[in-house]
């Protein structure tokens, strides 16, 4: 409380308010002096709230306040949350209810200015909806939200430019600077056409200086419209090198393109979109309707006060008792069926969120598609040059030039490696057809001798008895070396088999011994699992209530010591009072009139004696005249 009021005090006597006040003499303050100061700093916000209070109605007042502070969208303290209480702290100029008032409105001077400002421009009118059946009405009524929404406009590209670091100071350097030049240009045009008129035939070489720029810019013209016509070509070329690509995806895909693939991927889309469908989006918009009626029954009910809210506290708190002694009687029952069924509930629990999981980042992933989609059609379409196609400059012109020499270079090359490789097929072609030739003329002149000699197919008869012979031969070898390396490996496999039941035999009875201790371990561990968890609830339990009375402590702890400090507060201003009155009593009881004129009383009868003679004269005057 004594920093909000150091707070206040500061900010009040800084400018443009100076008042000039201390803790005491602010503290010290009336109800109305206290409206006339917090009137005073809404005026510095709104210039419209200039009023003196003392000639304005205290409703009036309070009204007025409350629509400047609403709209400034200031929040009571919780304390004072009831709206009633508030007007009436508001109406009787009570401290607890504007000393708040002021420390916010002093803490955030600038941006309510703004906010002030901003609100003559963008609160609007109500008009009753019966008005706006008139169409002059409501035509007016459009116009009115335009212009509003045109002032949005204005005042962020205002905010903008205020922001980008431009001023006017520079601006004005800046033309003034081009004048300049323009004047020194001015001049410097002037003393050299001086000093073409003393030449001869200077008009006839100003004609053709003139003639000669105007065939530069034509010829910049015509290679400004050459490189465009350059860039149109590779475009073109780069669209038929793009159509001729889609072309041959098309076609690949169409080749790859399966009736059972296509029906397997029309299945698996039907299964996510029918999920989709039946489970997850009943799901969000059943969701979304809960929420809609629980917003739609928080809105209708009336504003909560204090008392409310300790019994939906209390509320909370007897259901939360309820379900810590539910889990502990569920922790002390211990059922294994439950064990292996929440085992199960847990696995299907998981699988679900999974399922979920993936079909939200499923529809993110079309979502992000879409706008992907859009996003390209839009570029495409802004993109577009003259003739419709997309317009490629600057650099990345120069990489796809680039692109193309080195693809250019490797299409050469590997242009070349074929030729060289279709020239080599064609002489390993030519040199077969020459072996076959010759193999032909040999076999016939090997097949006339066998008839001269009567022996006819006996080359035939020979290779098929050498090849049979060579194959019976390499089947005989590899039957031996089966059988011999089937016999090695069973005799392996034996003494490996009798090996590893003498290693096993003394660890097979240690582990029955462990599998009986591993029992009885197991049994004691879900003993004490059961131990703990219930003793951890009962904690909890302990532990929340505990937190909770140690908050509500905290909450009366800085109640008490606020009060405190208001009361130590009014008691030195009692204290300041006292000394103030027992000194105006000593002055007035006092033999000595020196000091009995010091005091407030007599002062104040002197002055009204004073007030009483001047009325007097007045009177005697009206009554002379």
């Amino acid at each position: 409380m004594s920093e909000q009021l150091k707070f206040i005090v500061e900010q009040l006597n800084k400018e443009p308010f100076r008042m000039n006040f201390n803790l005491i003499t602010f503290d010290s303050q009336e109800p109305m002096q206290l409206l006339q100061i917090l009137n005073d700093v809404l005026a510095e916000i709104d210039p419209k709230q200039a009023v003196d209070i003392r000639e304005e109605m205290p409703e009036q007042t309070v009204k007025r306040m409350s629509s400047m502070l609403g709209m400034l969208k200031y929040k009571p303290p919780a304390t004072l949350s009831d709206v009633s209480s508030f007007r009436l702290g508001l109406v009787t100029g009570s401290k607890p209810v504007v000393h708040p008032i002021l420390h916010w409105l002093l803490q955030r001077l600038p941006e309510l200015k703004k906010r002030a400002y901003l609100a003559r421009f963008l609160v609007k009118l109500e008009v009753p909806a019966e008005f706006l059946q008139d169409d002059v009405i409501s035509d007016t009524y459009h116009q009115y939200e335009e212009l509003v929404e045109g002032f949005k406009t204005y005042h962020k590209e205002c905010e903008h430019l205020r922001s980008s670091g431009f001023s006017t100071a520079e601006i004005r350097r800046d033309i003034n600077a081009m004048e300049e030049e323009k004047e020194q240009l001015i001049k410097r045009v002037e003393r050299l056409t001086k000093r073409v008129e003393s030449v001869s035939n200077h008009q006839r070489m100003l004609e053709q200086a003139r003639q000669l720029r105007v065939e530069k810019e034509r010829e910049e013209s015509l290679m400004h419209q050459k490189q465009e016509q350059k860039n149109q070509l590779f475009q073109a070329e780069q669209r038929l090198l793009r159509l001729q690509q889609q072309l041959q995806d098309l076609r690949q895909a169409a080749a790859d393109a399966t009736p059972e693939s296509l029906m397997k991927r029309l299945e698996e889309e039907i299964k996510i979109n029918s999920y989709m469908v039946t489970e997850k989006l009943p799901k969000e918009l059943e969701g979304m309707r809960r929420t809609v009626q629980y917003m739609q029954k928080v809105a209708s009910e009336p504003a909560m006060g204090q008392a409310d809210l300790q019994e939906v506290e209390n509320k909370i708190k007897e259901v939360d008792s309820q379900i810590n002694q539910l889990i502990e009687k569920r922790m002390m029952r211990n059922d294994p069926m439950d064990d292996k069924l929440t085992l199960y509930r847990q696995q299907a629990s998981i699988i679900i969120r999974k399922k979920e999981s993936k079909a939200e980042e499923l529809q993110e992933a079309r979502e992000e598609l879409a706008a992907a989609e859009k996003e390209l059609k839009q570029r495409g379409s802004q993109g577009q040059g003259s003739q419709g196609e997309k317009v490629i400059r600057g650099d990345e012109l120069k990489r796809l030039v680039a692109k193309l020499r080195s693809k250019g270079t490797a299409y050469k090359k590997k242009k070349q490696e074929i030729a060289e490789l279709r020239a080599e097929y064609g002489v390993l072609q030519r040199t077969e057809e020459i072996l076959k030739r010759r193999h032909d003329t040999v076999q016939q002149k090997l097949q006339t001798v066998e008839a001269e000699k009567g022996i006819s197919g006996y080359s035939d008869t020979q290779e098929e008895l050498e090849r049979v012979s060579a194959i019976k031969s390499g089947l005989d070898e590899k039957k031996g070396r089966t059988l011999d390396d089937m016999s090695e490996m069973v005799k392996k496999l034996n003494s490996m088999i009798a090996e590893k039941k003498s290693a096993l035999a003394p660890i097979i009875k240690e582990l029955r011994s462990l599998r009986q201790r591993r029992g009885e371990l197991n049994q004691e561990y879900e003993e004490k699992k059961a131990q703990y968890e219930s003793c951890a609830a009962g904690l909890e339990s302990n532990r929340s209530k505990l937190e909770q009375e140690v908050k509500a402590l905290r909450e009366e702890m800085a109640q008490k010591e606020n009060r405190y400090h208001y009361i130590n507060a009014m008691s030195e201003i009692i204290e300041l009072q006292i000394q103030r009155a027992a000194e105006e009593m000593k002055a007035y009881v006092s033999s000595d009139p020196l000091e009995k004129k010091k005091a407030i009383r007599e002062v104040y009868m002197k002055n009204i004696a004073e007030q009483e003679l001047l009325g007097k004269v007045g009177e005697y005057k009206q009554s002379a005249d």
